[in-house]
């Protein structure tokens, strides 16, 4: 069994990547912490808690970041064309859940539960890294107890899709995401090299959703409004970015990657761009010299992905 505390900001692919975290058989969900990021901190927390109480989850939920690790960076609007005004999709979430939060940030119940689980806990981020920096932060040693980090974010030989350069969960945060980047962990970055080329259609979900039970429902339902955003990229279907990475923890064998160190551009045009310095490639000394290798997926056998997320999703 991988125990995963899952760090997330549901948003529509967040949910679906928690429906999977919940029913594979493999996948002991001990924690889920919340950040800013598809919504505010207050809308993706409710969201959480609200998931949690419709599929019956019993993972505590802790509600994490609101803010950016350098405060000074100013926050644009919510991406509410993306996950919708209630940031699933425009189904009407009730404005309160009355399910009770954890009482520790966080990056707190992140520290707490590691050091209880020595070298047992994945860090599945599918968000901003802000709340797995400020644990670094706090307490640097757990950097050593954590079994594996694996993040959904960045780019590095395809374009991003919030600049030319970066993508949404790594831009939001760069600062944060570099402190994961060069910590003394071992990070497995699926970005969207892989999860961009990795779609579910609308009538694969619905048929899921028919054949599934009212959780499936669910989700296919609060999907709807996600799909339509993607019809400038997707055929009537939709990325399932943050189940990539959830795959990834179960199924290592369908993806391809390099490794090497990774680093984060913070500030500039340039700012949340993703940069690998591929192992056994020599360069001048720079800023990536003496660093942890990570690994960097950069191939995906994407149907194999999708139809181990379908038939999880079954799972009742």
């Amino acid at each position: 069994m991988h125990k995963v505390i899952y760090d997330t900001d549901p948003g529509v692919d967040d949910a679906m990547a928690l429906l999977f975290l919940h029913r594979h058989p493999e996948i002991d969900l001990i924690g889920i912490t919340t950040v800013f990021g598809n919504a505010s901190i207050e809308t993706t927390t409710r969201n959480a808690l609200f998931l949690k109480r419709e599929w019956n989850i019993s993972a505590p939920v802790a509600k994490g970041a609101s803010v950016t690790i350098n405060p000074s960076r100013k926050e644009g609007a919510w991406p509410t064309f993306v996950h919708g005004d209630d940031g699933l999709g425009n189904i009407d979430v009730p404005e309160t859940v009355d399910v009770p939060l954890d009482p520790r940030p966080a990056y707190k119940f992140i520290i707490e539960t590691v050091r209880a689980n020595p070298g047992e806990v994945t860090l599945v981020a599918v968000g901003r890294m802000t709340n797995l920096a400020l644990a670094l932060k706090e307490d640097p040693e757990i950097a050593g107890l954590v079994k594996s980090v694996v993040i959904m974010g960045g780019n590095f030989y395809v374009p991003g899709n919030v600049t030319p350069v970066a993508e949404a969960n790594i831009h939001g945060d760069p600062e944060a995401a570099d402190i994961v980047m060069t910590a003394p962990w071992k990070v497995v970055v699926i970005g969207l090299d892989v999860t961009a080329i990795t779609t579910m259609s609308r009538g694969y979900l619905g048929d899921i959703a028919a054949r599934g039970d009212k959780a499936v429902k669910l989700l296919n339902d609060l999907s709807q409004f996600y799909i339509d955003f993607y019809k400038h990229a997707v055929d009537d279907g939709m990325m399932v970015h943050d189940s990539c990475a959830c795959v990834y923890v179960v199924a290592p064998e369908l993806f391809t990657s390099i490794s090497g160190a990774v680093r984060v551009v913070c500030g500039g045009i340039a700012d949340g761009q993703t940069i690998v310095k591929p192992d056994g490639r020599h360069f001048p000394p720079g800023d990536w010299d003496g660093l942890p290798s990570q690994i960097v997926c950069t191939g995906i056998s994407s149907q194999k992905v999708i139809d181990l997320i379908g038939d999880t999703l079954l799972k009742a």
